[in-house]
């Protein structure tokens, strides 16, 4: 049976869920949770996000310049949800979902202090494309909860519950497959497949 073939659209998943904090002077903090997000550059360090010009978080981002995104994890999966389909028009979204607030170091934006990742950044262009406009970022700062350090000093954010976006549903993480560059890796003697939960 040969496969269907349907109109164009959003098909490339899964994506990260992050919640995007974003404030301006004279209104409250806010949070926007963005599915529409990504890796653009490695040096220097950039970011996207895509956000339609009629969500409230909108014009904040657009008239600060910043924003930061912060990772979610399974024990934020509502509250990732929530900031998502409630406006922060209408409720403080850092209040009804017991989030507390952290002072970053090269924004003036909030932290989630329990996301186990908050990536600073500011704005370097807005495009204007469509049903969303994509805000190209440089990364000005990265903060990082130590409680995922091992012993050697090694990150190891895949133990932080990471969770993902897939066609309208959220998901935790899975099996660990293989690591980058397995495929051509020669294997120590006696070590077998790479083989965890992530």
């Amino acid at each position: 049976m040969s496969k269907e073939c349907w109109k164009p659209g959003n098909m490339l998943y899964p994506l990260p869920a992050v919640m995007v904090s974003c404030s301006e002077p004279g209104k409250p903090d806010n949070i926007i949770t963005v599915a529409w997000t990504g890796t653009v550059c490695t040096n220097p360090p950039m970011v996207y996000i895509s956000v339609r010009p009629e969500r409230h978080s909108y014009d904040m981002i657009k008239n600060s310049g910043e924003f930061v995104i912060n990772l979610t994890t399974q024990s934020l999966v509502k509250a990732t949800d929530y900031c998502g389909v409630r406006s922060g028009r209408e409720v403080d979204k850092f209040a009804e979902m017991h989030l507390t607030k952290e002072m970053a170091i090269h924004v003036n934006v909030p932290l989630i202090k329990e996301s186990p990742v908050n990536i600073e950044c500011k704005v370097r262009e807005v495009k204007e494309l469509g049903s969303h406009h994509m805000f190209l970022a440089d990364v000005v700062g990265v903060n990082i909860d130590p409680k995922y350090l091992d012993e050697k000093g090694k990150f190891c954010l895949n133990d932080a519950g990471l969770i993902m976006y897939s066609h309208g549903e959220y998901y935790e993480m899975g099996e660990l497959l293989g690591s980058f560059g397995y495929a051509v890796r020669k294997n120590k003697k006696g070590k077998g497949k790479e083989k965890r939960k992530a």
